[in-house]
């Protein structure tokens, strides 16, 4: 410690150490039939601690969405760092094999987005309670478990037997919900998760957030409803749509 470096004051608890550090992230998309590229994302930083809530937030275009794909690896960075603290060590997402990212999505990390993709002849509850018994947890308690949660959720449990192909798109979204938060992870990414929910399951979905980040779970999320979440939220990343990028959405 240098001489005109302040005294730690040993009464004050210890920043917690970041859980995610992103330092220059980049991402372009290739058109290979038109042999463009597409840039996407530039330059993106920020650290992330356990416990600690980052919106995203920017204009169509900008790259929400496709940071949080970039950091659950559905997207491979074009260039940049996303250094997260497993508990196996530290890993670069942007360049770590598959093999890893697969077991970093099995225990630690979990993405959440607007969209669910319903299995044919799969009940809302077993679609909750699958990843439940992926983790140890007998038959009898991942269902226990699971229509707890759809209960919080607001899903009616005349509908938990039935398929959620058949649902309403808020319906669904219940179910998406139930499933992606049904196990603790240590990051969790959600992507416009309030975008088909009405105001009291908007709520539900406020209080399990709130649960996950007291136990210490690290959230970063794009939201449609972000005033819903205000009291949660530590920070807000604004992102802008990087100069050449053209289209309405975040992928081209």
């Amino acid at each position: 410690m240098s001489p005109t470096s302040p005294t730690p004051d040993p009464l004050l608890p210890a920043a917690p150490s970041p859980l995610l550090e992103v330092d220059g992230l980049a991402k372009e998309f290739v058109i290979h039939h038109l042999a463009r590229r597409i840039p996407a994302l530039q330059g993106v930083c920020f650290t992330l601690a356990p416990g600690k809530f980052l919106r995203l937030h920017g204009p169509n275009g900008a790259g929400k969405s496709t940071v949080l794909r970039c950091l659950y690896r559905t997207y491979k960075a074009s260039a940049g760092r996303i250094l997260y603290t497993s508990r196996a060590g530290r890993i670069d997402l942007a360049c770590a094999a598959d093999v890893d990212v697969v077991w970093l999505r099995r225990h630690e990390i979990a993405f959440v987005t607007q969209f669910l993709q319903p299995r044919p002849r799969v009940a809302a509850l077993e679609m909750v309670a699958e990843p439940l018994r992926g983790v140890g947890l007998t038959p009898a308690e991942a269902e226990g478990r699971a229509g707890e949660l759809l209960h919080r959720l607001g899903l009616r449990r005349a509908l938990w037997g039935a398929y959620p192909a058949t649902f309403s798109g808020g319906e669904q979204q219940k179910v998406n919900l139930a499933a992606g938060l049904a196990v603790p992870r240590r990051l969790v990414l959600v992507d416009e998760p309030t975008a088909s929910l009405d105001p009291e399951a908007r709520r539900a979905l406020v209080r399990e957030l709130a649960d996950l980040k007291a136990g210490g779970t690290a959230l970063i999320g794009v939201f449609h409803h972000a005033a819903d979440l205000a009291e949660l939220l530590d920070e807000t990343l604004e992102l802008a749509p990087v100069a050449g990028a053209d289209g309405s959405g975040d992928e081209p």
